[in-house]
């Protein structure tokens, strides 16, 4: 198992790459920039390819509707290039409320979109003459939906690499299947390792029987807390607001991606009453209302021993990269968590 860790939405970013260097030598092996509503990820990708050696860098995520295809490709192609091959493409459809709100895009096809962007990508990264002709893009542009002077291109750099890894954030059935199918990872997000298989298992089957063997195996990157001593328990509370705000307000009453999951996982009456308060601004109330086995099930905090066997419970459920975040208040102490997971792993 890999380790990797995500960076902030918002602050210290700077400071956080400061400390890089005492998290490799800690053990960890990548780090993931997101992308939500917030500075881009990309600028900050490459300040860390700038400051780092070994460390593997990851976008976490780039949404789908908010470029290119090709340009997602060229912007994959140069942070693989300044980082000497340390970088992976995490793409993801995100959701209306961002795509639609602060961008001004429909969401519209996120699956075929999806599956029509990563062959174009990996079409430029081979440096080949792009042409496609799908649903969702056309390239180049029909004349009759534009000049007409349009003409097939290819990237005029050499990439390092004609396969830069794409890891795709999926938590729907569809979307399972499909980062099964066909990318060289997957992130799904509030991870529950002993519900999973029920929760994700078909389609994770279905897809895998579809994807082309030379790929290799899945890469699933799960996400979860981390904090390891016998005085930390009360630090698992600090995932209440981020739960609450995903299963509560990432999304309509009507449409909310992640409130379907807590309810797949069993917790209908929970999402229910977490979503209601959330959208009534109620918001304490809300990640008060989080459970607690979710919020245990979904987290590395406690002692030694037992997040040991957390462990090793996300290892039988298939996951193969632990992106944590650590938690302690102290920083020297978030330096000593990683190493004991390191050993742990």
């Amino acid at each position: 198992m890999r380790i990797g860790m995500s960076l902030s939405y918002s602050g210290g970013f700077k400071e956080t790459v400061t400390a890089l260097g005492d998290y490799e030598k800690a053990g960890l092996d990548m780090v993931f920039v997101p992308e939500a509503y917030s500075f881009d990820a990309v600028s900050q990708l490459g300040y860390i390819a700038a400051r780092t050696e070994r460390l593997e860098i990851a976008s976490g995520i780039l949404q789908i509707y908010t470029r290119t295809p090709t340009l997602t490709a060229m912007t994959a192609a140069g942070l693989d290039y300044v980082s000497n091959g340390r970088f992976t493409l995490g793409i993801g459809a995100s959701g209306p409320q961002v795509v639609e709100g602060f961008h001004g895009l429909p969401y519209t096809a996120p699956l075929g979109r999806t599956r029509e962007i990563v062959d174009i990508c990996r079409s430029v990264w081979r440096r080949e003459a792009v042409v496609h002709e799908g649903r969702h893009y056309n390239i180049p542009l029909p004349p009759e939906r534009g000049t007409g002077l349009g003409k097939s291109l290819k990237l005029i750099n050499h990439p390092l690499r004609e396969r830069i890894p794409i890891v795709l954030a999926a938590i729907g059935p569809k979307n399972v299947a499909l980062a099964a199918e066909i990318a060289e990872g997957w992130l799904p997000i509030f991870f529950h390792p002993e519900k999973a298989g029920d929760v994700w298992g078909t389609a994770l089957t279905e897809g895998s029987a579809r994807r082309d063997p030379s790929m290799g195996q899945l890469d699933v990157v799960v996400s979860a807390p981390l904090a390891i001593g016998e005085d930390v328990d009360d630090l698992i509370d600090l995932a209440r607001p981020q739960l609450a705000l995903y299963i509560g307000g990432m999304g309509a009453r009507e449409r909310n991606f992640y409130n379907d999951l807590a309810r797949r996982y069993g917790y209908e009456a929970e999402a229910a009453k977490i979503q209601s308060l959330y959208l009534a601004g109620r918001k304490a109330e809300a990640a008060a209302e989080v459970p607690a086995e979710l919020l245990r099930a979904t987290s590395l905090v406690g002692p030694a021993a037992y997040v040991a066997e957390r462990v090793g419970a996300y290892r039988a459920a298939g996951a193969t990269t632990l992106k944590v975040a650590p938690v302690a208040p102290d920083p020297g102490r978030r330096l000593i968590d990683l190493e004991l997971l390191k050993g742990m792993i």
